[in-house]
């Protein structure tokens, strides 16, 4: 698997080691709110992790969810976010490239995985061949120009020669959540998902799927950035130090994503 070159600079993550060394030392009258904009991917864990590092560092992180395409817009057009935290590791990298976001913060927390899924049991097969099957009106998938999980549903499909083939009977959501609603709701038989949004102690806790195959996309590394809007919030600094924390890596794996 090809890992992307790493070009951070040593003095941010110096800076990290010591905002994570004082967050059982936070004194509450100094607690900032801070703004973050987060994958959909990405909604569960967030919560359990927004709600730790509140009670750990005192500092109140205010969540918005949704496509990182779409955030890219949002924040190109003066958004208030003061960190992102993407579905892949291109657009926190442009964001820098365009002065939008601190140079040398930006840190891989989580590589996603693709689940093809139905909420319906033993309807996914546990190799996919399912959609070779075609017994299904409708296949979900997030909008690939949006979503790099919408980018990695039509980069399997393509390299399973069933692009064309099942094109028609796609429902695109804007996001992989509104994409998960489209197939919990019937809309859609079946869908491609991030492995997170069902998977739950080592299995998964509803449902039927099957785990892509890695080789069938290109890696989901998932990159955080802080943004121009939050260099001066101490928040910031202390949330990736804080999401590099061993604890909090033990929760990111808890929901079936791997780490770099």
């Amino acid at each position: 698997m090809h890992t992307p070159p790493d070009n951070r600079k040593p003095t941010f993550f110096h800076m990290l080691f010591w905002n994570t060394l004082t967050l059982f030392f936070f004194d509450s009258a100094l607690a900032n709110e801070l703004h973050i904009a987060v994958a959909a991917n990405f909604i569960t864990p967030m919560k359990v992790i927004a709600a730790d590092f509140t009670t750990s560092t005192g500092h109140k992180a205010i969540l918005s969810f949704g496509s990182t395409g779409k955030f890219y817009s949002q924040i190109k057009n003066g958004a208030p976010f003061e960190l992102l935290l993407a579905a892949d590791a291109a657009t926190p990298a442009k964001l820098e490239q365009e002065g939008l976001a601190i140079p040398g913060s930006r840190i891989t927390y989580a590589i996603g995985k693709l689940l093809l899924w139905s909420q319906q049991s033993g309807f996914v097969d546990d190799k996919g061949e399912v959609l070779r099957s075609g017994n299904f009106a409708h296949l979900a998938l997030a909008a690939p120009k949006l979503s790099p999980y919408g980018m990695a549903a039509q980069e399997t499909l393509s390299a399973l020669n069933l692009f064309a083939a099942l094109q028609p009977k796609f429902v695109q959501g804007e996001n992989i959540a509104q994409t998960f609603q489209f197939v919990t709701s019937g809309n859609a038989e079946l869908g491609f998902i991030a492995l997170s949004q069902v998977y739950e102690g080592g299995a998964l806790n509803n449902g039927s799927g099957w785990i892509v195959p890695a080789n069938l996309y290109k890696p989901l590394y998932q990159d955080g950035v802080i943004l121009l809007r939050g260099q001066n919030n101490p928040a910031s600094s202390a949330f990736l130090g804080f999401l590099q924390s061993e604890k909090i890596r033990a929760v990111i794996q808890q929901f079936g994503y791997e780490l770099k």
